[in-house]
């Protein structure tokens, strides 16, 4: 067994913290590894603000020029999400988020709550649920260019058995 500085975090340590009698290796490697490991984490994470920020913005349906999702700003942080008709602004509605996995109130949709929790810095997994049931599970995805938007659309029965799966794309309508 080698004696000494066992490896590459020990190099970082001042000769005279090495020097101090009674200090184990690992007594101090561990907090240096944990330190590390923590500013890695926090400098790394995906502030939820950032998932709104890149969608902010108008979406056409690739396919259905009358389904049109609006992100824009909510709060400190959030989004609020409108889907619109425009052949019938009356079947609006919209649902906020702050994603955090907290179901919210869906207004225009009666006994209708949803929920957003973050996958990674391009994807949200939404959660549909009307009364009181979770009946559709939404994957969306933005591209690397943040010009689209594809989601997946899995609905399910009470029992949370899949009954069918569809795919939208949405296009980030050109700024005038």
């Amino acid at each position: 067994m080698q004696r000494g500085r066992p490896g590459p975090a020990w190099s970082m340590l001042p000769d005279a913290l090495v020097a101090i009698r009674g200090v184990k290796p690992m007594n101090v490697r561990m907090p240096a590894i944990f330190t590390t490991v923590l500013t890695a984490a926090v400098l790394s994470a995906s502030p939820a603000w950032a998932q709104g920020e890149t969608r902010f913005g108008v979406w056409d349906n690739s396919t259905n020029p009358n389904n049109v999702m609006t992100y824009e700003p909510y709060e400190k942080g959030g989004m609020k999400i409108t889907v619109s008709n425009p052949s019938d602004p009356k079947a609006t509605w919209s649902y906020v988020t702050m994603f955090d996995g907290k179901f919210r109130s869906v207004t225009g949709q009666q006994n209708s709550e949803t929920a957003v929790e973050i996958i990674n810095e391009k994807s949200t997994r939404i959660y549909n649920k009307r009364d009181g049931v979770v009946y559709q599970v939404v994957i969306n995805t933005l591209s690397a260019d943040n010009n689209t938007i594809n989601n997946e659309y899995i609905r399910m029965d009470k029992d949370g058995k899949i009954t069918g799966v569809t795919h939208v794309t949405y296009l980030r309508r050109a700024k005038k």
